[in-house]
């Protein structure tokens, strides 16, 4: 059996394939939308891979995971005109999984009356990153759905996930006995 090569030098001189063989510049609106959820997943990936991630965690990052990949693999579909196709795998289900996450750990996490900023343990840390990157991801499939049909259901599921994540983070800095870094005005 021979190996496939990682490379095709097709993407060269700055395009690549969509699902379904357009080519198109790895700089469009299209390519930053999914480009960017592929981004997020691979921080994901460092989140779950830190070895204070807990198995419950890892079971629901996995899950994400999965699913930005399908959510990926729609962004990176061309919609006929005139067509409104649902992203694959996403449903209300999911949408409200997530909110039973972000409840949980909003029971077990102590309230805070002020601004959180990002910090605090180092799994935190990473969480809070990988939350901005969640919300860039928003930005750019909004960006897109200004140019093509996108389903909103993806951009709810992106919108809670980000909220997850920063329930997720606080979680961290609560099960690690760190304090929360909150804004304070300068005068």
């Amino acid at each position: 059996m021979t190996k496939s090569r990682l490379y095709t030098g097709t993407g060269d001189a700055g395009t690549t394939s969509l699902v379904g063989g357009t080519r198109v510049k790895k700089n469009s609106v299209r390519l930053e939308a999914y480009g960017t959820l592929d981004e997020f997943s691979s921080l994901l990936g460092c989140v779950l891979s830190d070895q204070k991630c807990n198995e419950e965690t890892k079971g629901q990052l996995l899950s994400v995971q999965n699913m930005l990949f399908n959510l990926g693999g729609y962004l990176a579909s061309e919609v006929p005109d005139g067509e409104t196709p649902a992203a694959w795998g996403l449903t209300e289900k999911h949408i409200a999984r997530l909110e039973g996450w972000i409840d949980a750990l909003d029971e077990q996490t102590p309230k805070v009356n002020a601004f959180v900023l990002p910090g605090g343990c180092m799994l935190a840390a990473k969480t809070h990153v990988a939350r901005t990157v969640c919300r860039r991801a928003e930005r750019r499939i909004l960006d897109l759905a200004e140019e093509s049909y996108v389903d909103p259901n993806l951009l709810r599921y992106l919108n809670r996930l980000s909220d997850y994540l920063f329930i997720l983070a606080r979680y961290f800095n609560f099960l690690s006995d760190v304090a929360e870094i909150t804004w304070h005005k300068e005068d």
